[in-house]
């Protein structure tokens, strides 16, 4: 069973993965000769990967929710904005930005949940 399970992995690597070594003797992994914009572009890929799952569950959400969701994270190239400066724009109090966020989560997370068993 344990080969038969770890057959779908065998050919993947490890980007901290040994090519080889520089002059000097060192070892360089596949991450060091990567070029990349920015040193953590595997935080970066994850991220993107987090946002485009979390877009996917959007739609369960009311028009509030998703307005809140969107304007508290920073979703769809918007800044992040504090539950106070949502209050205000929405005219009502901090808290029930608060409650409306924490409503908006919880759904989010059981619909993730219901559609990903195996986790």
């Amino acid at each position: 069973m344990y080969f038969r399970n770890n057959k779908k992995r065998s050919k993947d690597i490890s980007i901290n993965e040994s090519v080889g070594f520089d002059k000097e003797g060192n070892e360089i992994t596949i991450l060091d000769i990567l070029k990349t914009p920015t040193p953590d572009y595997a935080l970066d890929i994850h991220k993107e990967n987090n946002i485009s799952d979390l877009k996917k569950y959007l739609n369960i959400l009311t028009e509030r929710e998703k307005k809140i969701i969107i304007a508290r994270y920073g979703l769809f190239d918007n800044d992040e904005i504090t539950q106070k400066e949502i209050a205000k724009k929405l005219g009502i109090s901090r808290s029930y930005v608060s409650r409306i966020e924490k409503r908006a989560l919880t759904k989010i997370l059981r619909e993730f949940l219901k559609n990903n068993k195996d986790i």
